[in-house]
């Protein structure tokens, strides 16, 4: 297997650190509202990597915190008049909502950044202790000239930052030593959320917070650390000195990341009006098309989101449940229970297409390919097995059609159809629960229907719904 590592710039062959094993730390959201699209394709691609891996049998440790305590939390917390706390635990929910919405399997830990203080605190104090960071007026600076290594992974040079473009310049505050030496911790502001430390009541910089949480879910030394291709620097950056610089090795031995998402060929942005949450789009589609497109492009590619897009996501999705769909009706009108000899010969041909998607997906997981390739199954399923062949064929090209989709966590069951009456019956009963202030059973009935494709829609003139 063949990965591009960010920080050779070229493939290198997957080797573990330990045999049978993969540490993967992805850098997950900061939870002050809603994901939007450019969040869901890290979460998506790298779920997808997860899933191949333990297609082959590794076991896999994957780590993706919640950045719960943050200057735009704190923000919209004083907006709001509640505690950030409240405003990060709520949007921690809404964002597994969302991620179950695209089947994304639920990470081995969820760290938060405020429950990992301690460990921060520590890390800070032995950087501190090998003279990699100082301490000015409450505030902890990383050395970053300290550490002879700082830029390998972004190819940046220091000098080159320092006079040359000063926009990539970390905060400058005169206190600093140098301009380019970042922040560890600092004090508090009123109203903020803090924590004691040895060098004032404050809380933790951005970049400790992942160095902290990726060795102790993970150990000093990971496989793989991923994240979009915007956190390369300066975070990751920060965290490879941060984390080399204490532990005295090697932080992580491969680095992904994927590329960015444009809308309509722009750049995503609140002021171009293109801003585009997951939760928006799931009112338009089911996000199993979503998932579907992300995968649809190679994960460096820059990928651009379009409604023409999504429809030939949507299309080609349905190409895949309708084969499905086909294989489950022949498994019940099947005359003959067992296999003939010329389908046992058939079933062996289909080996070329599982080859054709590991393939692909051992080639810097080129989902493009897989899918390409599960594409070729689907139309050898439907020319291949017919209401006259066995029971066994059928079932078997269906798990095998199951066990590849399943792989970029493509859901290939379609939800059962649900009638007009039914969906109507179970919003009354839903505007009942919520005039008895039984809101459990009203979120139940939405959830209920949510699964079967139909989103409802709270207005003026009361609940209308629609099919995703």
């Amino acid at each position: 297997m063949r990965l591009y590592n960010t920080m050779s710039k070229r493939k290198e062959e997957f080797v573990p650190v330990e045999e049978g094993k993969v540490r993967m730390y992805v850098c997950g959201p900061t939870v002050y509202n809603f994901i939007h699209i450019g969040n869901a394709r890290p979460m998506i691609v790298f779920d997808t990597v997860r899933r191949y891996f333990e297609y082959k049998g590794y076991d896999v440790n994957y780590v993706s915190n919640f950045t719960d305590v943050d200057d735009k939390i704190i923000k919209k917390a004083i907006e709001e008049g509640v505690p950030a706390e409240e405003i990060s635990q709520r949007y921690i929910a809404e964002c597994k909502k969302d991620m179950d919405g695209m089947n994304i399997e639920p990470a081995t830990t969820n760290p938060l950044a405020t429950q990992e203080i301690d460990g921060m605190i520590d890390m800070i104090s032995t950087l501190i202790e090998k003279g990699y960071a100082y301490e000015k007026n409450g505030t902890v600076y990383f050395r970053t000239r300290q550490f002879k290594d700082y830029g390998k992974l972004s190819h940046k040079n220091l000098d080159d930052l320092r006079s040359g473009n000063r926009a990539l310049l970390v905060s400058g505050e005169d206190e600093k030593e140098d301009p380019l030496d970042f922040v560890l911790w600092k004090p508090k502001k009123e109203g903020e959320p803090a924590w004691e430390s040895p060098w004032s009541d404050g809380r933790p910089g951005w970049h400790i917070e992942c160095s902290v949480m990726s060795k102790k879910y993970l150990g000093e030394q990971i496989d793989i650390h991923a994240g979009g291709e915007d956190l390369v620097f300066p975070h990751h950056e920060n965290e490879i000195a941060q984390s080399e610089a204490c532990n005295g090795k090697e932080f992580a031995k491969y680095w992904m990341h994927n590329a960015f998402l444009n809308i309509d060929n722009h750049k995503m942005s609140k002021s171009l009006g293109n801003f585009r949450t997951v939760r928006e789009i799931s009112e338009q589609y089911d996000l199993q098309i979503l998932r579907f497109f992300m995968l649809s492009a190679h994960y460096r590619s820059p990928l651009n989101f379009s409604a023409e897009l999504m429809e030939a996501s949507k299309n080609g999705l349905e190409r895949i449940q309708n084969a499905a769909d086909n294989l489950r009706y022949m498994m019940e009108q099947a005359k003959e229970e067992s296999m003939t000899d010329a389908e046992k010969d058939n079933l062996a041909k289909t080996k070329e297409f599982v080859t054709a998607f590991e393939t692909a997906m051992e080639d810097d997981f080129n989902t493009a390919d897989a899918i390409a390739a599960i594409f070729d199954l689907v139309k050898y399923a439907n020319t291949t097995a017919t209401a006259e062949g066995s029971r066994e064929y059928a079932k078997a090209l269906y798990d095998l059609l199951v066990k590849l989709t399943d792989v970029l966590g493509l859901i290939v069951d379609k939800k059962e159809e649900i009638l007009d009456d039914e969906i109507e019956a179970l919003i009354a009963e839903r505007q009942a629960a919520r005039k008895e202030k039984n809101f459990a059973r009203a979120d139940e009935i939405r959830d209920e229907l949510a699964a079967k494709g139909i989103v409802l829609l709270d207005t003026r003139e009361g609940v209308k719904w629609k099919k995703a």
